[in-house]
């Protein structure tokens, strides 16, 4: 096969990688808080019912900033249902995901979920426009951040929070342009209650961070009609617009799956472009910057089929939903969506993988069991720890491959991050199911003369997996024969791979 090529320089740089890049996301839906990080009674369970084996995950997979409460469980949030004893609470239907929530778990066992996992774990907390609106999001701003002396922060202190929780960043709500959300709204609707919460949040905290509900999918009918709307109303009053993708094969097209990140660098270029152009129509030299705040792979078939087997009369407590379980092929995806995230750094200044437990996650747990790693937890590991610093301009010179859904398609996705210590983090991903593919690096003045490692998430079998009989069944492996010399780098990438490359 031809070998693929790019050039690395200093001079020719994306962007600094903001850590919130490598966040993730915590909702009330199916086991993702009861039996995931929050089970009482569990032989690792601390003092507040915390899995302390899952604590220990998360850490090592190295997520930032946590978006909570949801997602669609948002829109029908009381989040004085979460405050308070926890024996006191009310329990109320979920009627996003069709289940009993019994609020054991809420705002105050989030931060101290948060603060166990270590400062680096920033608060995302979302606000329900769906059913609610300006006056419970001022309440909520009141109680977590107030410090003291008005009736919601002394309301905090006597249920034993007497520190703020300083929540800097919040989201205007989720997915409002979606049918499916409780108080669905139109791009009109929705922008103005987004910017008549904004400037109210703000006059409570002028240094409040604020995230406006974008498109739920670039295939919404909506897509950048509706940002053009929404931002109109909101543009000087909030920081970030959202996007939410997901992804799975259609059709057994691994191919186009493979391909996936071609549709996020889309969609991101395209809101992007959306943006600006407000932007220039009001004159205004503010960019406004993504929050890619829900991305992942997932089977949603699976999920539309299990949705239709509910019984009407039947609302469980944290229901087994959305257990995808992850093979090689979906983390070699999931390495490639983070590639692409990686390239869009100038922009994209928060990502949350949804989610982090159980639903659709890297983390798995049986209750009262065992905690392990999924394929995909590698991957995003990796990314976080080695993913920090300036990301380096990356135009690949690749062979290609023909796709049902893309088109023309280079085999090599790749990208590179400068650390400050002047070490180099190559990553990327081989879409050939076949063939391995030569790799040749020009490092012109970077300055690194030695490989520290090259490791490679690849199996011969592409739809092995990692379960709970077998949880260490795919893990990162050493590559072979790659080598730097006189400024250029050789590597081999083996098929169907996510190869991390390190350089001193």
């Amino acid at each position: 096969m031809r070998t693929a090529r790019f050039t690395l320089d200093p001079a020719f740089t994306v962007g600094p990688v903001d850590p919130r890049l490598f966040g993730s996301f915590v909702e009330h839906l199916g086991r993702c808080v009861y039996t995931g990080i929050h089970e009482p009674g569990h032989p690792t369970a601390d003092a507040d019912g915390l899995r302390t084996d899952v604590l220990d995950l998360v850490r090592e997979l190295g997520v930032t900033a946590i978006r909570y409460p949801g997602g669609n469980f948002v829109s029908g949030y009381r989040w004085e249902d979460s405050v308070g004893p926890a024996e006191d609470r009310p329990r109320r239907l979920d009627l996003a995901w069709h289940s009993t929530e019994t609020n054991r778990f809420g705002l105050s066992e989030y931060i101290s979920f948060l603060r166990k996992i270590g400062p680096q774990a920033e608060p995302v907390m979302a606000v329900n426009l769906g059913t609610r609106g300006v006056t419970e999001a001022l309440e909520l701003q009141e109680y977590a951040n107030h410090p003291a002396g008005t009736a919601l922060s002394d309301l905090r202190a006597a249920h034993g929070d007497k520190d703020p929780f300083g929540i800097r960043l919040w989201c205007l709500g989720n997915e409002m342009d979606g049918p499916w959300q409780t108080g669905h709204k139109t791009a009109e609707e929705y922008g103005r209650l987004a910017a008549e919460t904004a400037r109210a949040m703000r006059q409570q905290d002028p240094g409040v961070e604020l995230v406006a509900c974008g498109s739920s999918s670039r295939s919404m009918p909506t897509f950048a009609a509706w940002e053009a709307t929404v931002l109109t109303e909101t543009y000087d009053l909030v920081d970030h617009v959202s996007l939410h993708a997901y992804y799975e094969p259609h059709d057994g097209d691994l191919d186009s799956f493979l391909a996936s990140a071609v549709d996020m660098e889309s969609f991101i270029e395209d809101t992007v472009a959306t943006c600006d152009h407000v932007g220039a129509k009001l004159k205004s030299t503010k960019k406004i910057n993504l929050s890619f705040d829900e991305w992942n792979v997932w089977y949603m078939s699976r999920w539309q089929e299990q949705a239709t087997s509910f019984a009407q009369d039947d609302w469980p407590e944290a229901p087994r939903l959305l257990e995808d379980g992850y093979s090689v092929t979906d983390a070699v995806v999931l390495g490639s969506l983070l590639i692409a995230l990686l390239r869009h750094a100038d922009r994209v200044k928060i990502a949350c993988l949804a989610q982090l437990v159980n639903v659709i996650a890297p983390i798995m747990t049986e209750p009262g069991g065992p905690a392990w790693r999924q394929t995909t937890f590698h991957p995003f590991a990796q990314a976080s720890r080695y993913g920090r610093g300036e990301v380096l301009d990356v135009r690949v010179d690749s062979p290609t491959y023909e796709t049902a859904r893309y088109g023309t398609t280079d085999l090599l996705h790749a990208t590179a991050v400068r650390a400050d210590d002047g070490t180099v983090t190559v990553f990327a991903v081989n879409r050939s199911r076949t063939g391995a593919l030569p790799l040749e690096i020009a490092l012109g003045r970077l300055g690194p003369t030695a490989v520290v490692e090259h490791t490679v998430l690849a199996d011969a079998d592409p739809d092995a997996r990692n379960t709970l009989d077998e949880p260490e069944r795919v893990v990162p492996h050493p590559a072979e024969g790659t080598a730097l010399a006189d400024g250029r780098l050789t590597a081999v990438l083996e098929p169907l791979s996510w190869n991390v490359i390190r350089l001193a």
